[in-house]
């Protein structure tokens, strides 16, 4: 993130390095294979424990089709596409449900991605240390992601971390870090995919006791809503004003005092 400025309580420095270190993705440790799997492609078993037939069941569903290829270094195939025909004569045609891959050819499938009826991703998850659990969690709205959940644990099956997006954009951030219950216990706010500030609770009580911020990012925020605030001001300055033909001011503020001239007594 480059260097930042925080304004902190004493002593949270260290503590605020500790915690984004714990909230980097692990890297996938590419030996490992799922339980039954193996690297030995002749050894592959006749289950590849398919992640597709959980969400469309296109085994025990005739009307599906299913197309399977072979990705970069595989020999067999390790893709699996499920496909519905919908439509009819010349609007037929097929719509992708769903797609799972095995990335570490092992022959068990670890990433599974479900789609709508216009191709767009609905929902995602993934084993990425393949233990065998998923372990990472993706909602998708209008195509973009809307919502990350992940076990960072790699270990208790459950989120710990949720990650939310506005139009494609991080947002907000919360982690489970230290409270038993699991619930989130700190909460990270992003502005234009930098870190503004972090809450801190400290007591467990679902709430946060103190926050952090970012001490530069918000100079600059302040420095922006000046000059917003400003040309605002400007432009309601220079509004052009409209005269009518009797002298009223039709646009741009109150009408004009006018004078009164008494009749003379004869």
């Amino acid at each position: 993130m480059g260097r930042i400025a925080w304004v902190v309580a004493a002593g949270t420095v260290g503590a605020l390095t500790a915690l984004l270190a714990c909230g980097s993705t692990p890297p996938p440790v590419a030996a490992s294979t799922a339980p039954g799997g193996s690297h030995d492609e002749s050894k592959w078993p006749a289950d590849d424990h398919s992640m597709c037939d959980e969400f469309v069941h296109w085994k025990s569903n005739p009307q599906l089709e299913v197309s399977e290829t072979a990705g970069p270094d595989s020999i067999r195939p390790n893709i699996r596409r499920v496909f519905k025909v919908v439509g009819d004569r010349e609007d037929r045609h097929e719509v992708l449900l769903c797609r799972e891959i095995d990335t570490n050819l092992d022959g068990i499938k670890d990433v599974v991605r479900t789609f709508n009826d216009k191709g767009e991703p609905l929902h995602e998850e993934a084993d990425t240390n393949y233990d065998g659990k998923i372990d990472d969690w993706i909602n998708f709205a209008d195509g973009r992601i809307e919502e990350e959940d992940m076990d960072r644990t790699l270990s208790s099956g459950r989120p710990n971390t949720w990650k939310f997006y506005v139009d494609g954009e991080l947002s907000r951030i919360r982690r489970n870090t230290h409270c038993p219950s699991g619930k989130p216990d700190t909460w990270e706010i992003y502005y234009k995919n930098r870190l503004e500030r972090i809450g801190n609770d400290l007591t467990c009580d679902g709430h946060v006791d103190r926050w952090d911020r970012d001490a530069i990012l918000m100079a600059q925020e302040e420095a922006q809503q000046g000059v917003e605030i400003a040309d605002a001001g400007a432009a309601s300055a220079s509004q052009p004003v409209t005269v009518g033909t009797a002298g009223q001011i039709l646009d741009g503020g109150p009408p004009p005092k006018t004078k009164t001239t008494k009749g003379k007594k004869h």
